[in-house]
C-alpha cells in the first residue's frame, strides 16, 4: 500500500511538471491558394523559476517552401487562475509554397531541463500554385530572377542576379533589350549589365548565363513584390518577348523611436558643408556653399538636408551632382547640392543645414547627426577695395572704362585686364617635364640614328709582289698530292692491273711536269738539275725508262 503511494504521489509530480512546458505550432488557415503565404505561429510557455530553455527553437524540415520571412518576441502573460506569471516565446514564419497539394509540416523540438518537447505534425492543402523556379518559355529561351536576401528593412537594398536559360547555347546571345522592373513601391538600381562566361551545366542541364545584377530598393514595409524582368529574344524569322518570375520580399518595418530629424535614410552617412572659394566674401554678391552627403545605402534616392534659410542671406535651389557606385551594403559615394548664397549684409554669418538622421541596418540602431554649421564673413564693398593691391584696382577699373565705354570701331570687351590669379606650379612642372622628355626623345632619335648609319671604307688593295712570289703561291695552289697517286699504284701493283698502273704512272708524270710549268720530259730534267741536281734527275730517268721497257 506504501509503494502505491508513493507512485501515485512520483505520478502527480511529473503531470504537475509536464504541464509547466507548454509548446505549440499553429498555421493561420489550412488551405491556400498558390499565391497566399503560409503563417505559422509557434509559442513556447515556461511557468515557473526552475526551468531552463537549454536548445533553440528547432524547426521541421521546410524544404517544400520558400522562408520569405521570420521573426520572434517574448513577453510575461498572468495567469489568472493560478494568479502567476508564464514566460512566452512566440515565433512566427512565413513561408512561400513551392508546390500544389497536401503538404505536411512535422514537428518542433525545443530542449527545457535537458528533455525534449515537441509538437504534432499536421497537413495543409495547396490549391493551384505558379510554378517559380524558371519563368516563361519563347523559343526555349528562360529568364529566372533569383533574390537570396528576402528579407530586408524599409529603403535597405537586396541584391537581385537575372539569369537566362537555354538548352541551345546559341540561343543566350540572341537575348536583348533587358528592361528591368519599375513600381512606386520600390526604387531598383543597376549593379552590372555585363554578361558572365556561359556555364554549359544550369538548371535541368540547360546552359545558363547572367545578364545583369540589380538593386532593389523597397520603400514600404509587408510584402512588397518584385515585378518581372522582361526582355527579347531576336531570330532571323521573329522577335519574342519573354518575361521572368515574380518574387515577394517580406520588407520588415523601420524599428520605431526614430529621431525627428530622420526621414527615409538607411545606410550609414556623413554630412559636409563648406564653400569651396578661398577669395574674400562679399556682402550682395553670390557665393557658392557646398553641401556633401556621403557613406553607403540608399544615397540615390533618400531626402537630402538642405540649407536653412536665415535673414542674414538668400539662397536658391541647388544644383545636384552625384558620383555613385555599388557598394556591398546599398549604393556607395558621395552626392552634392550646389547652393547660390547671396549675403544681405556684412559681418559673421552662420551657415547651417537641417539636422539629418539615419538609420543603420549593421547596428539596428538610429544615428543623430545633427546639424552642419559653416562660418563665413562678408565684407562690404569698400572693405574688398581696400584689401585689394594698386595692380588689382588698376585693373578693375581698366575693366570698367572698356565695359562702359560704347566703340563702333573697336570691340573694347577684347582689351579687358584678366585678373590677377594665383600661379599655378602644376602647369610648371608638367611643361618642364614635357620639356624634359622631348629632349632625351631627341637624345634617344640621334643615338639610334648613329648606330643605323653604316660606314663604308674601301678594302686596302694587297700589295702584288714579285714574278717569284706570284709564282711560288700558283705552284702552291697548283700543287699536286703525290701521296694518293703512290696509294693508288701500290694497290694496282698487288692486283697485277700492270696497264692501268703505268698509264696512272703517266698520268702523275704529266701532273708532276704542269705543276713546275715543265711541258716535255727533256725540260723538267734540266729543271730537277737546276733545282735538285743531277743525281735527282738521272734517277728520275732511270725509272721512267724502265717503266717504257
Amino acid at each position: 500500500m506504501k509503494q502505491k503511494i508513493i507512485y501515485a504521489i512520483f505520478t502527480l509530480i511529473s503531470v504537475i511538471s509536464y504541464g509547466q512546458v507548454q509548446l505549440s505550432m499553429k498555421s493561420d488557415k489550412t488551405d491556400y491558394n498558390g499565391k497566399e503565404v503560409v503563417n505559422l505561429t509557434i509559442v513556447l510557455e515556461l511557468n515557473g523559476n526552475n526551468l531552463e530553455q537549454k536548445s533553440k527553437i528547432m524547426l521541421p524540415d521546410l524544404s517544400k517552401f520558400n522562408m520569405i520571412g521570420s521573426g520572434s518576441f517574448n513577453q510575461i502573460v498572468n495567469d489568472s487562475d493560478t494568479n502567476t506569471a508564464i514566460d512566452q516565446y512566440i515565433t512566427r514564419i512565413a513561408l512561400e509554397p513551392k508546390q500544389k497539394g497536401k503538404v505536411r509540416i512535422g514537428s518542433v523540438l525545443v530542449n527545457v531541463n535537458n528533455k525534449i518537447y515537441k509538437t504534432e505534425p499536421f497537413d495543409i492543402f495547396i490549391k493551384d500554385i505558379e510554378k517559380k523556379p524558371i519563368a516563361n518559355l519563347a523559343n526555349d529561351v528562360y529568364l529566372n530572377m533569383e533574390i537570396e536576401d528576402r528579407e530586408v528593412y524599409q529603403d535597405q537594398p537586396t541584391i537581385a542576379v537575372l539569369r537566362v536559360y537555354s538548352k541551345n547555347i546559341d540561343n543566350l546571345r540572341r537575348v536583348k533589350n533587358i528592361r528591368l522592373p519599375q513600381q512606386e513601391n520600390l526604387n531598383v538600381h543597376a549593379v552590372s549589365l555585363k554578361r558572365s562566361e556561359i556555364d554549359p551545366s544550369g538548371y535541368a542541364n540547360m546552359a545558363s548565363q547572367v545578364l545583369a545584377v540589380f538593386m532593389v530598393f523597397p520603400n514600404e514595409s509587408g510584402y512588397v513584390e518584385v515585378p518581372s524582368v522582361s526582355a527579347s529574344v531576336n531570330t532571323f524569322s521573329t522577335k519574342s518577348k519573354i518575361a521572368s518570375n515574380k518574387v515577394r520580399l517580406n520588407v520588415k518595418k523601420l524599428p520605431e523611436g526614430s529621431p525627428q530629424p530622420f526621414k527615409n535614410a538607411v545606410g550609414n552617412f556623413k554630412v559636409d558643408i563648406y564653400c569651396p572659394t578661398k577669395e574674400k566674401i562679399e556682402a550682395k554678391k553670390p557665393v557658392n556653399v557646398t553641401v556633401k552627403v556621403s557613406g553607403e545605402g540608399n544615397l540615390a534616392d533618400m531626402n537630402l538636408p538642405k540649407i536653412e534659410e536665415s535673414p542674414d542671406y538668400e539662397i536658391f535651389a541647388p544644383k545636384i551632382t552625384s558620383r555613385l557606385n555599388p557598394g556591398l551594403t546599398g549604393m556607395k559615394g558621395e552626392i552634392l547640392a550646389k547652393y547660390i548664397l547671396i549675403p544681405k549684409k556684412a559681418g559673421e554669418l552662420i551657415v547651417k543645414t537641417e539636422a539629418f538622421a539615419f538609420f543603420n541596418p549593421a547596428e539596428k540602431e538610429y544615428v543623430n547627426l545633427g546639424q552642419e554649421k559653416l562660418g563665413l564673413t562678408a565684407f562690404s564693398h569698400d572693405q574688398v577695395l581696400e584689401a585689394r593691391s594698386t595692380v588689382e584696382k588698376v585693373n578693375e577699373y581698366t575693366n570698367t572704362f572698356l565695359e562702359t565705354v560704347d566703340s563702333p570701331v573697336l570691340k573694347t570687351t577684347s582689351f579687358k585686364v584678366k585678373e590677377k590669379s594665383k600661379f599655378n606650379w602644376n602647369v610648371l612642372f608638367v611643361n618642364i617635364a614635357i620639356l624634359i622628355g622631348l629632349f632625351i626623345a631627341y637624345i634617344l632619335f640621334k643615338y639610334w640614328q648613329k648606330k643605323q648609319t653604316i660606314i663604308k671604307e674601301k678594302p686596302t688593295p694587297k700589295p702584288l709582289g714579285s714574278v717569284a712570289e706570284t709564282e711560288k703561291e700558283i705552284r702552291e695552289s697548283l700543287k699536286t698530292d703525290i701521296s694518293d697517286y703512290f696509294a693508288y699504284l701500290e694497290n694496282l701493283k698487288i692486283s697485277g692491273d700492270y696497264p692501268k698502273f703505268f698509264e696512272t704512272f703517266d698520268e702523275m708524270d704529266a701532273e708532276v711536269r704542269n705543276q713546275y710549268f715543265q711541258s716535255s720530259k727533256e725540260d723538267f730534267k734540266v729543271f730537277l738539275e737546276r733545282q735538285n741536281g743531277s743525281a735527282v734527275a738521272r734517277k728520275l730517268s732511270g725509272i721512267i725508262a724502265k717503266s717504257t721497257d
